[in-house]
């Protein structure tokens, strides 16, 4: 018997009182969480839905998440989690690729109708049986969508006794995010998350009056689920929620609640950082550690957040399907910034060429990881599964090196490797350099079609407030610090750059 729910049963048992979830006015203890998602567990019992069904959830950072997450592996199925930002079309398609017995969706907003969306979805997938609203109104039984969560709740016991799973069945289903095609589903086991988040979590020592999360990485993603909440969730931690990041919200929470631990993307803290210079409101007072995935990091906002904040921002690295943590910079070890530290405990990795083929030294070469971490497979596609998988290990589509004392460093994904006439263009590397120019705030490089290079490099830049840098004296200025294949001859300016909801560039945005 091994399932990841044990984390909120055992802290609920051992610290009933303590305020699991802060979100507006509501503060709600442990024992509530688990309460409400032993009747969530209890009302799919009574739908007929079980050991081996799937379920999908799509809401964001609510106390609804927890409620239900913890509710469906209470109930021996596998949860689906979504991207909120899903339309009906590819909520449809996930739906029907994972065969999800039910849906719980929430309400949403007048500007994201996710209760209308989620309806019309559900309507068009035949084998999905059940559709329970999560109404934006606190306690609302009733919804224009369908069932409301709570009027399915009523009478439901507070009481279920967890249905008994094996380590290696289905925890859950984490789909990629489509990039080279289809999304596909990674199948995480109970095994592969409840080691990763125990892991993860013994990295950091506790804060002895207890810690308190902010938690803005949205919990459908592989890094927010279980490197903010479910880690929280075991150390008994207070989940400070909000559903969409905003710098200056984020900060002002964060010094309200005083935060204590900090886990988001290179753009937060980039956001979090320009917002703290223009206002002078200072550093949240009570944060202690600073944690940074999802992509590379420029070194100028490590350095900048560092002498800001007075707290390190540690790097680490996966993806959904090694769920998600496979190496970090280590408390107890020397951080080097830039890199992604060495792989955690009970985790393998190497480098390898096309062929599988391991390359020794500093390489460059592609991630392959195996370990406790590595997902069964991508759901329903043994001929994907095969490609990225032999003999336990994973093949990521990430190019790295290694320096002689184990630490890797991300240089791209095979990707976003921009081939100019014959040559391999890295554009992390690119993007670090034009990030150490004055003018320069955030940036990214992408290849774009050229007729007789193949690609042309090209930079996407969002200049510091105040700066009044052209194209053609930056251009100049790369020329003088890059080597000529491969500095970008073409700057186009911008105000934003569109992001993921988990605050990562799209760079296949750009490129088209």
């Amino acid at each position: 018997m091994l399932n990841l729910s044990i984390i909120l049963e055992d802290s609920a048992r051992n610290a009933p009182d303590r305020t699991a979830l802060v979100f507006g006015d509501l503060r709600l203890p442990y024992s509530m969480v688990n309460s409400v998602a032993n009747q969530v567990a209890g009302l799919l019992a009574a739908r007929g839905i079980g050991k081996g069904d799937k379920v999908a959830l799509l809401c964001p950072n609510v106390p609804y998440f927890p409620f239900v997450y913890f509710g469906i592996l209470k109930a021996g199925a596998a949860v689906v989690p979504l991207n909120v930002l899903l339309r009906p079309r590819e909520i449809v398609y996930h739906l029907t690729d994972s065969d999800a017995k039910a849906l719980f969706c929430f309400e949403g907003t007048a500007e994201l109708p996710m209760g209308a969306q989620g309806r019309e979805a559900f309507d068009a997938v035949e084998g999905c049986e059940h559709f329970f609203v999560l109404p934006a109104t606190p306690l609302a039984t009733e919804s224009e969508h369908g069932e409301s969560f709570w009027a399915a709740l009523g009478g439901m016991s507070e009481e279920f006794e967890t249905v008994r799973t094996e380590p290696g069945d289905t925890a859950a289903i984490l789909y990629t995010s489509g990039t080279t095609g289809q999304p596909k589903g990674a199948e995480l086991t109970h095994m592969n998350m409840l080691t990763n988040t125990i892991v993860s979590d013994e990295m950091f020592p506790a804060d002895p009056g207890g810690d308190v999360s902010f938690a803005v990485l949205p919990f459908f993603h592989s890094f927010g689920q279980t490197a903010v909440m479910n880690v929280s969730v075991r150390r008994r931690a207070t989940l400070v929620l909000q559903p969409r990041f905003e710098a200056g919200e984020a900060l002002d929470l964060m010094r309200r609640e005083r935060v204590t631990m900090f886990a988001g993307v290179p753009t937060m803290f980039w956001a979090l950082l320009s917002k703290i210079h223009a206002d002078g409101a200072g550093a949240p007072p009570a944060l202690r550690v600073a944690v940074a995935g999802g992509a590379a990091c420029p070194v100028e906002v490590l350095k900048d957040f560092e002498t800001t904040c007075g707290v390190p921002i540690l790097e680490g690295y996966g993806l959904s399907e090694t769920s998600p943590v496979a190496s970090f910079n280590q408390p107890g070890r020397p951080t080097k910034p830039g890199t992604v530290g060495f792989p955690v405990w009970g985790v393998q990795m190497r480098l390898v060429d096309g062929g599988w083929n391991t390359i020794e030294g500093e390489g460059p070469g592609e991630i392959a990881i195996r370990g406790h971490n590595v997902m069964r497979g991508y759901y329903g596609r043994p001929e994907e599964t095969e490609e990225v998988l032999r003999d336990g290990w994973f093949r990521t589509g990430d190019i790295a090196t290694r320096d002689e004392d184990g630490y890797y460093a991300i240089v791209d994904r095979t990707k976003d490797m921009i081939i100019r006439g014959g040559f391999n263009v890295y554009p992390r590397e690119l993007e670090e350099v034009l990030m150490s120019h004055p003018a320069v705030s955030l940036v990214a490089v992408v290849g774009v079609p050229h007729g007789t290079h193949g690609e042309e490099v090209k930079a996407y830049v969002i200049r510091v407030p105040g700066a009044t840098v052209g194209e053609e004296e930056l251009v100049a200025w790369c020329r003088a610090n890059m080597a000529a294949y491969k500095y970008p001859r073409i700057v186009e300016f911008r105000e934003s750059l569109p992001m993921t909801a988990t605050g990562k560039i799209l760079k296949r945005e750009l490129r088209s």
